[in-house]
């Protein structure tokens, strides 16, 4: 047994010494008998504070419940959420965020003509905010978008529950796959685009893939790695290889009109038998290409821009048809030319002198 100091509820001066033994029950009677009221709750702060069953009051605060909202924290009540209506307790909107924006809403007492508390805010966001307010676990329906949850939640002030939601979303981002692109996924890409729409593999990865024999016209593939795949025989009439890399690749009897290879990196690719001749005029631009070790024996390559390109260190050219390329700044040292057609080229500021075979043309 010991003896305790009970205060009624909401006064620091009303108070009475009892004995504390038994059960609550107990106490309560004894607080009954001694303070006057018909106690049921009892309130265990710094001191013990006893009442009939209204919120406690702290007479720390002398301050009271706010107009309307007395049995606020134990009261069922109505959330009236753009049209949709949630039913939850006040304790379950505060308990958690006591100075979140939830429990500062009510005091403005927005209410429908069914009584419910006006919040204009998206239902679907607010639904699993109330979940996780009642319960502490986060439960997000499927199709519901994270972010607008964590905006929700972040509007609302409830830092805890932010906290999970941005784990939750970090935690639902696929990780990088940086694996090439197989020919299957590719093809399936393919049937899936409409014929005529621009389809974009811009900086992808098709490293290795086997692309042969495929109708890939106009498609960007601007910045793409596209080294050591196989590429014999494909039509890339005007797509755009731009930056990328196809270094290693076969391209053996491709379809190179009018394709755009700027700055890419051919270096050891084969291009033997390639057709980039249009004869509507339409032209192939290898500008500023890397073409080191390109094999180009025996390609139609008239009127081939490759301007400031790098062909030296045993490109092989043999047969190749030059005629009207744009060769101006072009390095060629080392290059096999025999019976290459180069009527017309335009030889300007060549960077290295041009040794030709008798049998160019």
């Amino acid at each position: 047994m010991r003896r305790v100091t009970l205060f009624l509820n909401g006064s620091p001066k009303n108070r009475k010494m009892v004995a504390v033994y038994g059960t609550l029950s107990n106490l309560l009677s004894v607080a009954s008998s001694k303070l006057g009221i018909k106690a049921t709750n009892v309130y265990n702060g710094k001191v013990l504070f006893v009442c009939e069953g209204e919120p406690f009051i702290d007479p720390q605060t002398d301050s009271k419940p706010p107009e309307g909202l007395l049995g606020f924290h134990t009261d069922w009540l109505t959330l009236n959420v753009e049209g949709r209506y949630f039913t939850t307790t006040g304790s379950t909107l505060v308990n958690k965020e006591p100075d979140g924006m939830l429990a500062h809403m009510f005091k403005d007492k927005g209410q429908d003509h069914r009584g419910a508390f006006l919040i204009d805010q998206s239902p679907e966001y607010f639904e699993p905010i109330l979940k996780y307010l009642g319960h502490g676990q986060l439960i997000v329906n499927d199709g519901i978008n994270l972010l607008g949850v964590l905006e929700e939640a972040r509007f609302f002030g409830i830092d805890s529950l932010i906290e999970h939601l941005e784990v939750a979303i970090k935690n639902s981002q696929p990780l990088e796959n940086h694996s090439p692109i197989s020919q299957k996924e590719f093809v399936r890409f393919l049937l899936a685009t409409p014929t005529k729409s621009e389809l974009r593999c811009q900086g992808l990865n098709f490293s290795g893939a086997d692309l042969s024999r495929l109708g890939l016209r106009y498609i960007n593939f601007k910045m793409a790695n596209l080294s050591c795949c196989n590429l014999a025989r494909t039509n890339l009439c005007c797509a755009n290889l731009e930056q990328a890399d196809p270094s290693g690749s076969v391209l053996d009897c491709a379809n190179l009109q009018g394709i755009k290879m700027l700055c890419s990196n051919a270096e050891r690719a084969s291009l033997k038998l390639c057709n980039s001749e249009d004869p509507s005029g339409l032209k192939a631009n290898l500008e500023g290409a890397n073409l080191k070790g390109v094999d180009m024996e025996g390609s139609q390559m008239t009127g081939i821009n490759l301007r400031v390109a790098t062909l030296k260190n045993n490109c092989n050219l043999r047969g190749a048809t030059l005629a009207g390329a744009d060769l101006e700044n072009c390095d060629l040292s080392g290059c096999d030319l025999q019976e290459a057609n180069l009527r017309g080229a335009v030889f300007e500021e060549m960077l290295t002198p041009l040794h030709m075979s008798q049998s160019v043309r």
